[in-house]
């Protein structure tokens, strides 16, 4: 847990393979401390101290110790919502139950869009879609465009990635929802060449962007500890004192949706009830800073 950082990637990108389920490797400490009991070994109990102290630095922060996280100013919802999915309306109903400000939505299909654009519309009435990624807001949006995060070898039409200028009442936030491309585990490893790539686009996107408050709502197929996503998390922040595991919807076991800010402070993050995806929502409260 303390040197993740120095497992190699070259081969089978082990070290981003082991980044994704880091706090997992948590579960070994009482798998030791029932050994240490059998053998009623002092020095086994004392040296357990170690890897519970590293475990406690790395995530001890986002274990919640009350429900009250602090003010916020306004509320995003992420979520992937199934390309799969068959109640896109139910699936809408739900959002809204969270009364956020911004809701970014992934694996939009033709068929289910005109759903989500009726059932979304009363309550935000300010929408933008670029591919199969869009943005509902309270909000006026402005400057709409599309965010090329398309790797070398995926054909064209893929569009995944969007940008666009929320007016608040605080102020112009540019704010991007992004779908990087899966990752597969296979027998030799982690295959995430173009989930990589297109993290490394997003990189430069977000680098380039003029505004200063930003928002990024996405699909990442990464953790924040994954060094994959290194380009977008050293531009970017990520907080809120819970670990809002995300993936899959029936045994959550990591967070690959993520609501990140520059210049605003993310309060909260939490997941929502499931829906038809086989993601669950993630919901933020964002603080502006002075």
């Amino acid at each position: 847990m303390a040197f993740h950082s120095v497992v190699p990637n070259a081969v089978g990108r082990l070290g981003s393979l082991l980044e994704t389920f880091l706090p997992w490797l948590g579960l070994a400490v009482p798998l030791l401390l029932v050994l240490a009991l059998l053998r009623r070994s002092a020095l086994a109990l004392v040296a357990l101290l170690l890897p519970v102290a590293v475990w406690g630095n790395l995530f001890g922060g986002l274990v919640p110790a009350d429900e009250d996280s602090g003010p916020h100013d306004i509320v995003a919802v992420q979520h992937n919502v199934s390309d799969e999915n068959s109640d896109p309306d139910g699936t809408a109903s739900d959002l809204i139950e969270a009364a956020p400000d911004v809701i970014a939505l992934e694996e939009l299909t033709p068929s289910a869009l005109s759903a989500y654009e009726s059932a979304l519309a009363a309550d935000y009435p300010h929408h933008a879609v670029e591919g199969t990624v869009g943005l509902w807001s309270r909000f006026p949006l402005s400057d709409v465009r599309p965010v090329d995060i398309k790797p070398e070898g995926i054909p064209e039409g893929w569009n995944r990635g969007l940008r666009t200028t929320a007016r608040t009442p605080q102020g112009d936030i540019a704010v991007y929802v992004a779908h990087l491309p899966s990752v597969r585990i296979r027998w030799n490893g982690l295959s995430s060449g173009w989930r990589d790539e297109s993290a490394d686009l997003l990189g430069e996107a977000l680098a380039a962007e003029k505004l200063a408050k930003v928002i990024l709502l996405g699909d990442l197929n990464s953790t924040v500890d994954d060094r994959g996503l290194d380009p977008v998390t050293e531009r970017m922040d990520s907080a809120g004192r819970n670990f809002a595991f995300s993936w899959p919807a029936t045994f959550p076991v990591s967070r690959i949706d993520h609501v990140m800010t520059r210049s605003m402070v993310v309060t909260d993050i939490r997941t929502l009830p499931a829906t038809g995806s086989d993601h669950l929502p993630v919901a933020a409260g964002i603080r502006f800073e002075p």
